[in-house]
């Protein structure tokens, strides 16, 4: 058991006190709820809740438990690490890897491959999935940042919520969109009658804003650059889907049209067409911009047809060609 104490300056009068404990302590603002509930943080003596307005010269402990043993086997699976350092991992997530272990899947995930790489990631946001600051669908390829301190983690995490992180991704949808560019605006949430799938929800919905522009048209299909404003579930998936142009090799929103071709598809698209491209964020510990961008995969090279001259080009594009009229 680790004790760390606090004592409030008075700079802080009012704060709750979970908020403070958080940036005080470099613990995520969960965990330190997590430990509150567990009556682990005391306010003079006596337990508080996260809400709990703190005064001047309070005394606060906090006692944090040894990590639980993970039940987890670290596994040698190869990484494509494009990035890491003292604080993170930046690495190019092939597709068909799971990210973390779940129902149906305890062994081959990436946080299995994670923690044979990495010796002190157990415990790092959570034991079950450590190190893990957003994911992406067993399916989907492309770049993925992981936390390697508390700190890191709580900072990232941050950063999302805040939607200050740039992400970026590659499609390739059924059919030809009419604009060259746009913004697709509609709320998302959880289906009525089937809980496990997203759909627009016109009530009950979480806002839900995705901007795009077209790469390259080809027949029956268009390449497009999409670039998240809010981070929904399967939030592209959905909000293509909903305009009628599903991405290639969606089961699980692709409907009839996905359905007509599925013997086709397997042939030549064997996944969902969907890459996460670049992402953005500020160094949690450092502050500075960094940018990465993930190889486009051989596969969706070769169903789109793309060159290295193309991404060349579409990679000096400016802000500007994005279009920012709605499509709803």
């Amino acid at each position: 058991m680790e004790y760390r104490q606090f004592t409030v300056p008075s700079a802080e009068a009012g704060e709750r006190l979970d908020a403070f404990l958080a940036r005080v302590s470099g613990l995520s603002r969960a965990r330190v709820q997590r430990l509150m509930e567990d009556g682990l943080v005391l306010v003079d003596g006596s337990p508080q809740k996260p809400r709990h307005r703190i005064t001047p010269g309070q005394r606060i402990e906090v006692r944090i438990p040894d990590p639980t043993p993970l039940t987890l086997t670290p596994e040698r699976i190869p990484l494509d690490i494009l990035h890491e350092d003292a604080d993170l991992i930046v690495l190019n997530k092939p597709p068909g890897l799971v990210v973390h272990p779940g129902a149906g899947r305890m062994s081959g995930t990436l946080v299995h491959a994670l923690l044979a790489h990495c010796e002190r990631l157990p415990g790092i946001g959570g034991v079950e999935r450590p190190g893990i600051v957003h994911r992406l669908d067993r399916d989907t390829s492309g770049v993925l940042v992981i936390a390697k301190t508390d700190a890191a983690h709580q900072a990232l995490s941050q950063q999302f919520r805040a939607r200050q992180i740039q992400k970026r991704y590659l499609a390739l949808v059924h059919g030809q969109l009419a604009a060259e560019a746009g913004r697709i605006e509609a709320p998302i949430g959880r289906r009525e009658h089937d809980r496990k799938r997203m759909g627009v929800r016109r009530e009950g919905g979480r806002e839900a804003r995705t901007r795009f522009r077209v790469l390259r048209r080809l027949p029956g299909m268009t390449l497009v650059e999409l670039d998240l404003e809010t981070g929904r579930t399967h939030q592209i998936r959905v909000h293509l889907a909903h305009i009628h142009h599903p991405v290639v090799g969606d089961h699980v929103y692709g409907g009839r049209r996905e359905s007509r071709q599925a013997a086709e598809r397997e042939n030549w698209a064997p996944r969902q067409m969907l890459h996460a491209w670049r992402l953005g964020f500020r160094h949690p510990a450092t502050g500075l911009w960094l940018e990465f961008i993930a190889p486009i995969p051989e596969d969706l090279r070769q169903v789109a047809g793309v060159t290295e001259e193309m991404v060349r080009q579409w990679s000096r594009g400016s802000g500007e060609q994005w279009n920012r009229g709605s499509v709803d």
